[in-house]
């Protein structure tokens, strides 16, 4: 059984935002008209409290996108963004969550970031999303959204260390491209056997 997984969809991952994606808004018509095609779709949605260890507010002798050492390891900090409750948080406004059957909210907890919808950022607490799809028997993720390079990367590879079949759909997902991220990020997937496929593709398999 196959899901769609809409990854991080909210306005401050837009133009506008306070951590856009380059046109990340571009590929609200499409996914759209992918979550149409899905008996089960999915979201996730970035929910930090004010304060969050991974805001370089947090920490003034860095500045945004600074890379500092953390209990887990690596931490880039980021501007304030999705901010609980503030309109930033909101999903864009014109991507339908009607279809959308569960909505997974990360990077809640103060001291740790969350990138994947799988698990928080060390490895090792779990969101429970991958119990919620082997209840229903959903063994197959396709996966969209916000970014390519961080959140839908880190959701793709850990699907497929829990053992899913994980499609990346290339044209409803835009990347930040930091330092050459983009092009590693389509590297680790290939190499964790993720499969990237086109929205047109997608909704073919689908179909049958």
């Amino acid at each position: 059984m196959q899901a769609l997984l809409i990854v991080d969809l909210q306005n401050d991952f837009c133009p506008g935002g306070a951590l856009a994606v380059p046109n990340g808004d571009t590929i609200v018509p499409t996914v759209n008209d992918l979550a149409d095609q899905f008996d089960h779709v999915l979201q996730t949605q970035d929910w930090h409290p004010p304060g969050h260890q991974s805001f370089a507010s947090s920490h003034p002798e860095h500045d945004p996108m600074d890379v500092i050492e953390v209990d887990y390891g690596e931490q880039v900090l980021w501007p304030d963004h999705c901010v609980q409750g503030t309109e930033g948080a909101d999903f864009h406004p014109d991507l339908n969550t009607t279809p959308t059957e569960l909505v997974i909210r990360k990077g809640f907890r103060p001291e740790i970031d969350s990138y994947s919808a799988f698990y928080e950022n060390d490895g090792e607490t779990p969101t429970g999303l991958a119990g919620y799809l082997r209840d229903r028997g959903i063994d197959t993720l396709y996966l969209c959204g916000l970014a390519t390079d961080f959140c839908v990367k880190w959701s793709a590879l850990d699907g497929r260390s829990e053992g899913f079949d994980v499609y990346v759909i290339e044209d409803a997902t835009r990347g930040i491209d930091q330092d050459g991220s983009l092009a590693q990020a389509w590297d680790e997937m290939n190499d964790a056997g993720v499969q990237v496929i086109s929205s047109a593709a997608a909704r073919d398999v689908v179909a049958r």
